[in-house]
């Protein structure tokens, strides 16, 4: 069956916008909902897109949201366990068996699905086990569906490399919770062109997609990477397994967990259980995509955090900058 219509549930999302413009870069009309408007603004403006108010929780407004499209694309997840819809069950399990139900009600056949690489519902964290259950849903569904398990996701405006970038503009010590944990960075373009090639290749129905980039990186290797790239090298110190869940557990401590979540740096002890399973892949990546290494992106987008880049760029608000070294 042809694609021509989508709905993209998490589409204002980091991941959700990349998604969104690679799908109207290939002329598919896409259906977008959202409680706030003002979080999707960027899509509001590209010809094909229809952003919509909608709580996609609510089973009635979801079935609504689907009619007349072919495929729906679910990229809601959150990382870190809260209250009601914020949290793991409503968010990954209970909101994909609505999905699962309204793409019934609706008629919609074809359902891309996004987990995580370790996902399992015998994982050692609420997160990895959530993941895990939601994936059984969607293979019990008896829908055409793709999983796609990507690790974590990098890019302009990615929460990961510059959640480091803060944390070391912050700190001029770094007491760094599993240093050696050990992740498999994805570029966020890799995993939208690896949605928008599933959705015009019905060979992909019916299996898993592990996402990862060309590099494994333990963490420690990530955030002395971001300390080079923006000009802050920091001095690091590796916490051992008792001290890093010490820290991760303080962190949860009020008021200090408030203010970490409103700087988006909380850590928490369910993190610190979910990297205990290393986020890499031991396959190639899908649909003769070649991953992006880390490298080739990641100072186009950290190097402008640097002294030297705020110095030029306040030249050039005064129409005072040169070229220095071609940049």
């Amino acid at each position: 069956m042809e694609v021509t219509n989508v709905a993209v549930l998490g589409g204002s999302g980091f991941v959700g916008r990349h998604i969104c413009h690679a799908l109207a870069a290939e002329g598919y009309r896409v259906r977008v909902p959202t409680r706030d408007r003002e979080r999707a603004k960027e899509l509001i403006l590209l010809p094909t897109m229809d952003v919509t108010v909608a709580d996609v929780h609510e089973p009635s407004q979801l079935a609504d949201l689907m009619r007349g499209t072919e495929a729906v694309i679910n990229l809601v997840g959150v990382l870190h366990d809260g209250r009601g819809r914020a949290g793991f069950q409503a968010a990954h399990v209970e909101l994909t068996r609505k999905v699962v139900a309204a793409c019934r009600e609706s008629g919609v056949r074809r359902l891309l699905h996004m987990s995580a690489v370790g996902a399992d519902a015998a994982g050692p964290s609420r997160y990895l086990r959530t993941k895990g259950e939601a994936e059984a849903v969607v293979r019990e569904s008896g829908l055409a569906w793709t999983i796609f398990r990507p690790s974590v996701v990098f890019g302009r405006g990615d929460g990961f490399l510059n959640l480091f970038a803060r944390l070391l503009r912050l700190a001029p010590v770094v007491p760094l919770a599993c240093p050696n944990a050990r992740f498999q960075p994805v570029h966020v373009e890799d995993v939208a062109t690896a949605f928008v090639r599933s959705l015009g290749d019905l060979a992909s129905a019916g299996k898993s997609y592990d996402l990862c980039g060309p590099r494994v990186y333990r963490l420690r290797e990530l955030v002395e990477y971001v300390g080079e790239t923006t000009g802050r090298p920091r001095w690091i110190v590796g916490l051992n397994d008792s001290l890093s869940y010490f820290q991760a557990l303080s962190m949860e401590m009020p008021p200090l967990k408030q203010i970490l979540r409103s700087l988006d740096m909380l850590m928490t002890r369910d993190n610190y259980h979910s990297m205990k399973v290393d986020s890499v892949c031991g396959c190639d990546f899908p649909f003769g995509i070649a991953p992006v290494a880390l490298e080739a992106v990641a100072p186009a987008y950290l190097g402008n955090r640097t002294p030297r880049r705020r110095y030029h760029g306040f030249r050039g608000q005064a129409g005072r900058n040169e070229p220095v070294n071609g940049e």
